[in-house]
């Protein structure tokens, strides 16, 4: 399955138009079992909420976050690209 492109100025404009910065950001992913914790890394001062799957393989992670601008929301979903086998919902 091959990855679609990332529209990050399509992406910022959407963000811009939802609302008024700063404001509170859900982040939404799921990784392979045992990567949850590199989400973690990325939200240090935040709770992260985990559900592990019915097969015991993915956790779905969500963190909510008070972001101050799109391109901090966009920077961490960069960073989250970064870890293997990660989707973001």
């Amino acid at each position: 399955m091959e990855k679609k492109e990332f529209d990050k100025e399509n992406f910022k404009e959407k963000l811009e138009a939802s609302g008024e910065f700063p404001q509170l950001y859900m982040f939404k992913f799921i990784v392979p079992n045992g990567k949850e914790n590199e989400i973690a890394a990325l939200f240090p001062k935040h709770e992260l909420t985990t559900k592990v799957s019915s097969g015991g393989k993915y956790v779905s992670t969500t963190a909510q976050a008070m972001m101050q601008n799109a391109d901090q929301i966009i920077n961490i979903y960069e960073k989250a690209a970064q870890i293997e086998g990660l989707i973001s919902l």
